[in-house]
């Protein structure tokens, strides 16, 4: 008896376990569904109930119910209302319910999208996305006609990935703009963009876009089956997103990539990738992604390969000293001293003579110390932000090599370090790193060069095991696929780019003709006097 009183208890304390409510059908009454409505929505002085009554036609009741501030209502006025109540002044016969329900769905409505509904909560659902319900009294079925028409800002240039060549345009809040910024990119029969609804109470929606036979079905299977088993009550931001479908568990790589630039996701599913687009915010996502996606920058494609390539190699190199360089200037200061040069360790000893504390406590201090300026430069209003974290990283150093608390030699470390981060194109990687890099600088302390050695390896083993929708982490490295590495550490030119990588597990691996690098037509002509006497 205890354990079934305690079952009950359990039961009516998850919502999870509770039964969900058949849907409401509608009821014949107009009066009735107006009240339930009303008694739904409770009493928002946004919503607006309006209803049509005409002695020479009183058999044909209506009402319309729309949310202001929701809709545009000149669509309303014009396409909707006007019509209407032209056809009830015009007509002096009596109409059947169900012809003036056929003939307003099929002739009197100049309006793209119109739905019929039969739930309450159905059309509640379309109410809330701009929608005008229009309901019949004797009929249980309502109509939607889409009137959307609210306020969104116009599309701006990305502000966190920005590129001196190439599109200045990003994403906005609005999910159909998205789609159609794609549409404007990929003009084919064989881009297909899925549309789900996710969040009990927000209702956000969620677009799956991605070329068909190019795409992996497996990826697809998963992420829509990843999509279709959130359960929650909000949805607010893409990131809410990338949590619940996410490969890798507890780990400090992430495995989706997000941007707000439309080329970069254009690219990504070119590839083979399947984009996210979040309505209610400007980050869409990519996945599958490896390691090496988070290294390329959309920027590599729009100016020559070598110059690519070269900005391509500082971006790694700024992985590593972002991530190594504060730990391994404790390990040689603190266990290591016989490596460095007689002048270099002299300069140091003397800059640290009057420094009470360790190399550890130093760093600890100038990395929290560089971190809380970086998030009070964002946090500030932009009038005075960037003032604020340059003077204050300048002033503070500065005292504090003056005051003796740390070595100037540990300023310069520090600030080359966090320079390097905003090397790295990707913020998500560049976030992960900014963790690594404190637990490096402990087992660096710790452990000198064995520990820093042991970390590396430990962590390439975890990326080697993680994946991104069925996709290995590291590939194409692990397992190596060397035909694949032509856009990986750095850019071959783009004629010599036949092929997709496979990390993405796409059908379709070329993507143009062979034999495409430009040559003089005096070459192209002996070029072809060559194959015309081999063939003879």
């Amino acid at each position: 008896m205890k354990k079934k009183q305690q079952a009950e208890r359990k039961k009516e304390s998850d919502p999870e376990e509770k039964s969900i409510p058949a849907p409401l059908q509608l009821n014949a009454s107009l009066e009735a569904n107006l009240q339930e409505i009303s008694k739904r929505i409770g009493q928002s002085s946004d919503v607006v109930f309006r209803r049509f009554t005409n002695e020479s036609l009183s058999s044909l009741s209506l009402a319309f119910i729309y949310i202001d501030g929701l809709v545009n209502s000149e669509i309303i006025n014009r396409n909707l209302l006007q019509p209407l109540m032209e056809t009830f002044t015009l007509k002096s016969d009596s109409i059947a319910t169900e012809a003036a329900f056929s003939m307003i769905k099929d002739q009197m409505l100049p309006v793209g999208g119109v739905k019929e509904g039969q739930t309450v909560e159905s059309l509640l659902g379309l109410l809330f996305e701009g929608y005008t319900l229009i309901l019949f009294d004797g009929i249980q079925r309502a109509l939607a006609a889409d009137t959307a028409g609210w306020e969104k800002r116009s599309i701006n240039e990305p502000t966190s990935q920005g590129v001196i060549r190439g599109p200045k345009e990003g994403f906005t809040e609005s999910m159909r703009t998205g789609t159609s910024m794609l549409r404007r990119r990929l003009k084919t029969s064989d881009l297909r963009i899925e549309e789900y609804k996710i969040g009990q109470r927000t209702q956000t929606g969620i677009a799956l876009v991605y070329l068909n036979g190019l795409a992996s079905e497996s990826v697809l299977a998963e992420i829509r089956r990843r999509l279709n088993s959130i359960n929650t009550d909000s949805i607010l931001e893409s990131n809410y997103i990338e949590e619940f479908i996410q490969d890798g568990g507890l780990t400090p790589f992430p495995t989706m990539q997000n941007t707000e630039r439309p080329d970069a996701i254009a690219g990504g599913i070119l590839e083979g990738q399947v984009g996210i687009i979040i309505d209610g915010t400007p980050f869409a996502l990519l996945a599958p992604s490896t390691f090496f996606n988070f290294f390329q920058s959309s920027e590599d494609y729009y100016q020559r390969y070598d110059i690519s390539s070269f900005l391509r190699l500082i971006r790694y190199s700024a992985f590593f000293v972002s991530m190594l360089l504060p730990a391994l200037y404790i390990a040689v200061t603190t266990f290591h001293q016989e490596m460095l040069p007689t002048t270099l360790l002299i300069s140091l000893a003397a800059q640290r003579e009057g420094v009470p504390l360790p190399a550890l406590a130093e760093a600890l201090l100038m990395e929290l110390t560089f971190d809380v300026l970086r998030e009070a430069g964002v946090r500030m209003p932009r009038t005075i932000g960037p003032a604020i974290s340059i003077v204050g990283a300048l002033v503070l150093g500065q005292a504090a090599v003056q005051a003796g608390l740390v070595s100037a030699a540990m300023v310069i470390v520090v600030s080359f370090t966090a320079i390097s981060n905003f090397v790295i194109p990707s913020l998500a990687i560049a976030n992960s790193i900014r963790l690594i890099r404190f637990a490096m600088m402990l087992i660096a302390a710790s452990l000198g060069l064995f520990g820093i050695m042991s970390s590396l390896i430990v962590l390439l083993i975890h990326m080697a095991g993680l994946r991104s929708f069925g996709v290995p982490y590291l590939s194409p490295m692990a397992p190596m696929t060397p035909r694949y590495l032509k856009d990986i550490f750095i850019r071959v030119p783009l004629w010599d780019m036949t092929t997709r990588p496979m990390t993405n597990l796409g059908k379709e691996t070329r993507r143009q003709a062979s034999n495409q690098k430009p040559k003089p037509q005096e070459d192209q002509q002996q070029q072809q006097n060559q194959q015309g006497g081999n063939s003879s």
